[in-house]
């Protein structure tokens, strides 16, 4: 087992941990929660050595096997399949001790070491690799491409894939769903599940630790607090002990307050029956868990939209995808990903966007956030329709150099340009009162955004968008640096907002609170999906476990 007793941790002059202890059993499956800043990374380097405690006793078995996922960015002309190999440390090492066993002579030493190497699994190493890598969401023809030809987010993937071929009693992973689909979440979920050994992880995806944790340690106040059960079930134990604690209690009822003045006054509308059944369960959801928002660091609320055209927008026969490079040859035609498109979308409606890796997602939502323009076909915009988007690269669009208060100011100047009613033109102090709704106060809005955390970055673009008080909310992964209690504020504000979503996310637990009804790409065409999310699920599984039957009926091609 592993041991922390009376542990201080100091980071230059902060105390992280201060005389905290805690006992983790072997075959525990822990989730490490806790604020931003207060320890939980400093925590994942004391268990794996790269930091040293200033105080107490640490006390992990001297023999376990650790594995983690490594933080720099790989540059290599290997294959993905034999990088993801070399993550087999036992196998690894019996592989070096084959060619010294050969280059020695000794036969003795030799069968000694072909048997090692037949125990650590050479036999199947490569269809072990393999299936890993498919399940991460790369496609079959991709296996044999070099590393260096993968964008950094799927060099990421293959970390984590090198991670979990390596034989381990102890598993650290720092929030391994940052970089992946739904797809390939579900994947990974089912593995870890599979998984007999001790895992600690950090991750702000809600649905993922419930899956998977049965014990939460929660860093709070420099203690490390440990609670039987996965997320859920700490944040019902962490919220009745707050409701006992009379400091919060004022703050507590204010936002209960405010949650069921919205239920009431959305239940007046309740005639929407589709809409009202998911809405008024994520809010019964909201008030059960409003002493944990209480306790957040911030919350926020979309701006009522200046109008609502209906329906939004349409597409009509639409072919969406990519025009040639610019450096193709003259006449070589547009890549089509989706074919046919006949949708429309409306006032008030929830979508959520579904389809596995590939299938042309993030296509339809720059066609409809118009960063593509469709090859062929219609999309008509509704009259005053006002787009906020949020892109998976929205984070790195934003000007490195500049501050907060630059890029508002900016953003200001932009709207006004465009000449978009029921603006004002915004006087400096007024802009920086709103950034300080969202956190950015002080000295922070005069700090350059290129020296800020991800979740500091994804605030200001959330910050930007509120600001234009869209009537439609496009959102591609918006989740993906945010922590556990600005998700949960974020799925408040979308709840609360009364113009229409568009939500593409591998967090399922934003899915369910906000949408209502699920659109589907896949096979070159977009459709209604009538399922529910443990449905999807069960189909990307499905379609994971074609991927590999192929890619294995593939090799046995190649061997044949």
């Amino acid at each position: 087992m592993i041991t922390l007793k009376n542990i201080v941790l100091r980071r230059g002059t902060k105390v992280v941990l201060d005389r905290a202890s805690v006992t983790i059993n072997p075959g525990e499956k822990v989730g490490l929660v806790g604020r931003n800043g207060a320890g939980k990374s400093s925590l994942f380097a004391l268990l794996n050595g790269n930091l040293h405690e200033d105080g107490g006793d640490v006390s992990i078995p001297s023999q376990w096997r650790m594995a983690q996922v490594a933080q720099d960015m790989p540059e290599t002309e290997q294959s993905a399949t034999d990088f993801v190999i070399e993550g087999d440390t036992v196998l690894l090492a019996a592989q070096q001790e084959v060619a010294a066993a050969e280059a020695s002579d000794d036969g003795m030493r030799m069968a000694h070491a072909y048997t090692a190497l037949y125990d650590a699994g050479a036999h199947d190493a490569p269809a072990r690799a393999q299936a890993l890598i498919l399940g991460l969401g790369f496609h079959v023809d991709e296996l044999t491409q070099p590393v260096n030809s993968f964008s950094g987010g799927w060099r990421m993937r293959l970390q984590l894939a090198r991670a979990l071929m390596c034989p381990s009693d102890l598993l650290l992973l720092d929030e391994p769903t940052n970089h992946l689909d739904l797809d390939a979440l579900v994947w990974l979920e089912a593995w870890l599940k599979r998984y007999t050994g001790t895992l600690v992880m950090i991750s702000h995806d809600r649905e993922f630790l419930d899956a998977i944790t049965n014990v939460t340690l929660h860093i709070d106040n420099a203690k490390l607090v440990r609670y039987g059960g996965n997320y859920s079930t700490f944040e019902d134990m962490r919220a009745e002990q707050m409701l006992l604690q009379q400091a919060t209690l004022a703050k507590q009822q204010e936002k209960i307050a405010h949650l069921q003045k919205f239920i009431d006054r959305f239940k007046a509308k309740a005639s929407k029956a589709k809409q009202a059944q998911s809405r008024v369960k994520a809010l019964e959801r909201m008030e059960k868990i409003a002493p944990v928002l209480a306790d957040a660091e911030f919350t926020f609320e979309f701006k009522e939209p200046l109008n609502l055209p209906n329906p939004m927008l349409s597409l009509l026969g639409a072919d969406i995808g990519y025009p040639p490079a610019e450096d193709a040859a003259p006449g070589t035609p547009p890549t089509v990903i989706v074919r046919g498109i006949n949708r429309s979308v409306h006032a008030g409606q929830r979508i959520g966007i579904l389809g596995a890796n590939g299938q042309g997602k993030s296509t339809l939502v720059k066609t409809i956030a118009r960063d593509l323009a469709p090859i062929a076909g219609d999309l008509t915009e509704g009259k005053g329709l006002n787009i906020g988007y949020f892109a998976q690269q929205e984070l790195d669009v934003l000007r490195p150099e500049d501050t907060p208060l630059e890029h508002m100011i900016r953003l200001a100047k932009e709207v006004i340009a465009a000449g978009r009613s029921g603006y004002v033109a915004g006087k400096e102090q007024d802009l920086r009162n709103f950034l300080g709704t969202f956190n950015f106060s002080g000295d922070m809005v005069k700090q350059p955004v290129g020296t800020m955390s991800g979740g500091e970055k994804a605030r200001l673009v959330l910050c930007m968008i509120v600001w234009q008080r869209p009537n439609l909310l496009l959102l591609d992964e918006p989740t993906n640096h945010l922590d556990l209690s600005t998700r949960e504020a974020l799925s408040v504000a979308l709840n609360e907002f009364e113009g229409t979503v568009m939500l593409v996310s591998h967090d399922r637990a934003l899915l369910r609170s906000v949408c209502d009804e699920f659109w589907l790409v896949a096979d070159g065409a977009v459709g209604p999906y009538d399922g529910d999310l443990d449905d999807y699920q069960r189909y990307l599984l499905d379609e994971a476990r074609r991927a590999r039957e192929a890619a294995s009926a593939s090799r046995r091609q190649v061997d044949a």
